[in-house]
């Protein structure tokens, strides 16, 4: 999946892990003292689950992690992260709870115009990140939605959700519907008109904000999260960028991943291997649940895409479009998993929001994009 990225949070997503499994969840403890389980001031590798970050952090190669390792290895991680740059214009809100506890995953971002006037209500474009459901995070997704709140027009949310190695299957939708309640709860207080979200999501953020666009309504996905279970979680309009939408035919089609394998992010997405777990594979599939009254959808997929079959998005918007749902497909000829880069796809994507969100009478071709390889 896109953005394989090393997590910098990734031992706060192990502590919660553990911590939920043991039924031990205590607020306000910091990441070191939840893994600490025998309470001794030290981590070993039995309480890391991840060996990789046992490895980094444990600086002095003694085979524990001492509070000060801890704290120095991220601190410098932070300290080398270099700062987001936001327009001038607009300004952030980090790290807003929206289940009601202290997990960091289950927080958003909000970017908004500099000033939020009581009476101005713009639409909102949230973001939801990919990694094959175990990789990534909100942050990846700032810079696009702020690219929307600068031009005035938007309010602008990068969502993030618990990762496979935390909970499986179906509590990533529980999350991202939790976070879409939240949003519409505080509309008021942020500038926000809660009948006009969209959301947009690469590769597992795009598998994400395909099922938020098409199972509205469906109590089993809705799930029980976060403090306001009488709002919706329905959204205008979605921006599916090359998400899996029918996980038990994804090695119908040749790829450098074995999908059906029990350590594929799909597999592990659902709990076990993909075709043992047909069920539950079934129900994370959006290609499930369409139905007439599903959300305007549009989706983008690279033609030659060695990760997620371009099949995958023909199948959908197949299935969309005979169900009568307002949805459109850009093929990017020769284009691969993500990276796309493209001007022209921008101002495809920009003229959908405005269409959907800002009620602008805007008319995008959906003729294919060539992608020209990058120069090395």
């Amino acid at each position: 999946m896109c953005h394989q990225k090393t997590v910098l949070m990734g031992l706060a997503v192990s502590l919660v892990a553990i911590a939920t499994a043991a039924g031990q969840q205590q607020a306000r403890q910091t990441t070191f003292d939840r893994l600490d389980r025998n309470k001794d001031g030290k981590l070993t590798p039995q309480e890391v689950p991840s060996k990789q970050i046992f490895a980094r952090i444990d600086t002095n190669k003694d085979g524990v992690i001492t509070r000060e390792e801890d704290r120095a290895y991220f601190a410098g991680r932070n300290a080398n992260r270099p700062p987001l740059r936001l327009p001038d214009s607009v300004r952030m809100v980090a790290d807003l709870a929206y289940a009601d506890n202290d997990n960091p995953r289950q927080s958003l971002d909000l970017v908004l115009p500099r000033s939020v006037s009581a009476t101005t209500r713009r639409p909102l474009v949230v973001f939801i990140h990919g990694g094959g459901w175990r990789n990534g995070n909100k942050q990846s997704g700032r810079s696009l939605v702020a690219r929307y709140v600068a031009s005035g027009k938007y309010v602008g949310a990068t969502i993030g959700y618990r990762l496979s190695d935390e909970a499986t299957w179906p509590a990533q939708i529980h999350d991202c519907k939790a976070a879409i309640r939240w949003l519409r709860a505080n509309a008021g207080q942020y500038g926000i008109d809660p009948d006009r979200i969209g959301v947009m999501g690469t590769s597992a953020g795009g598998h994400l904000v395909a099922m938020l666009g098409v199972s509205a309504g469906i109590k089993e996905l809705e799930g029980k999260i976060g403090g306001y279970p009488d709002q919706s979680s329905s959204v205008r309009c979605v921006v599916d960028m090359f998400g899996p939408t029918e996980l038990l035919t994804m090695d119908d089609y040749p790829g450098k991943l074995v999908h059906n394998s029990p350590n594929s992010p799909e597999s592990r997405l659902v709990g076990g291997a993909l075709q043992e777990n047909k069920a539950i594979s079934r129900n994370a599939s959006p290609v499930t649940h369409v139905s007439r009254n599903d959300a305007p959808i549009l989706i983008v997929h690279g033609s030659k895409d060695p990760v997620v079959p371009f099949n995958q998005s023909e199948r959908f918007f197949e299935l969309l479009q005979k169900a009568r749902v307002q949805a459109d497909l850009i093929k990017m000829t020769d284009g691969g998993h993500g990276g796309f880069q493209n001007r022209e796809l921008e101002e495809r994507i920009d003229a959908f929001l405005a269409r959907h969100l800002l009620g602008e009478k805007r008319i995008f071709s959906t003729e294919p994009i060539r992608v020209v390889p990058r120069r090395r």
